[in-house]
């Protein structure tokens, strides 16, 4: 009972931003100081709840604020929706349309919120990498001369396996994912889009061909890469010597500090990059769980360790 009253603050402070712990208490039959015991628990959860205080106060929620991703797995939600939709049949109450709306909208916002709108009027991208030769700088202007004027490329490609290929591609779209750079891409010679990485193509040649863009939606752009099995549950203790660059990896939002130091507990791809993120915050970076992924990291700073001796 507790955790779907809890749940239901939470939607309706997602929906409507700001509410008085008389509104929510008349709402869900609860007393007053019931309510602000309610909001200690969603702060404690990490959930950026505040309270103002005054005549226009009230209850609020970070307008930054939703749902984590992840915060259910696509099946969860589908299933949450569909028992909503039968308690309606049995039921028929506005609570449990407004329910299965929410969770609809939050699990669009998962599918398809995953980029910014590429607007050149709010967003700056140094395509450069660090020490930066302009090798690398040029390349993408290359990419992207080829997508505004449909330039067909012919390039070599090093695939994750160490095959070398040669392949002619039609470029459509830059995507940027992950700190990682990419153009995605027709392929001629598997007559299909693909992602390339840029830092994989060795060599790209402008053709004087052109070519006619092929019809495609954001959704056929292979962004999900991680399936639910592929993600791992980390916690992670972060000394104040590596908080700057912890804070650029996970944000700000997923460190919580407790005392001089940081802990983190964050949901995130269980590949072999994980490993080389965590090692990149050097000795100030702690696995506490779980302890198979502390072990892989002992395991890589002792290979380190030994191409030194």
């Amino acid at each position: 009972m507790k955790y779907s009253i809890l749940l239901g603050i939470l939607f309706d402070l997602l929906v409507k931003r700001k509410m008085t712990a008389p509104e929510i208490a008349e709402k869900y039959n609860l007393s007053v100081r019931t309510v602000y015991r309610y909001v200690d628990d969603l702060t404690l959860g990490g959930v950026p709840v505040t309270i103002e205080r005054g005549r226009s106060g009230g209850i609020c929620i970070s307008d930054t604020y939703k749902l984590p991703m992840n915060f259910m797995t696509a099946q969860e939600y589908e299933s949450a929706i569909e028992a909503l939709e039968a308690m309606y049949t049995q039921l028929p109450e506005e609570r449990f349309v407004r329910a299965k709306n929410k969770l609809s909208a939050q699990l669009k916002t998962e599918k398809r919120e995953l980029t910014l709108s590429g607007n050149l009027s709010t967003i700056l991208v140094d395509g450069g990498t660090w020490g930066d030769t302009r090798r690398f700088s040029d390349k993408m202007r290359l990419m992207e001369h080829c997508v505004r004027e449909s330039a067909v490329l012919n390039i070599e490609y090093d695939s994750r396996v160490g095959e070398h290929t040669r392949r002619k591609i039609e470029p459509h779209l830059l995507v940027y994912k992950q700190s990682v750079w990419y153009i995605y891409a027709f392929c001629r010679n598997q007559r299909a889009f693909r992602l390339f990485r840029l830092g994989r193509i060795s060599k790209a040649v402008l053709t004087d061909e052109k070519f006619i863009r092929r019809p495609f939606s954001r959704d056929d752009i292979p962004l999900n890469y991680w399936t639910d099995s592929e993600t791992v549950d980390v916690r992670i203790e972060i000394e104040k010597s590596a908080f700057a660059d912890a804070q650029d990896w996970l944000g700000g939002e997923n460190l919580k500090q407790t005392g001089e130091k940081w802990l983190a507990e964050v949901t995130l791809p269980n590949d072999e990059v994980l490993v080389k993120k965590i090692m990149a915050l050097g000795g100030g970076a702690k696995v506490l769980s779980p302890f198979s992924l502390a072990e892989k990291v002992r395991a890589s700073a002792t290979e380190l360790l030994k191409a030194y001796e």
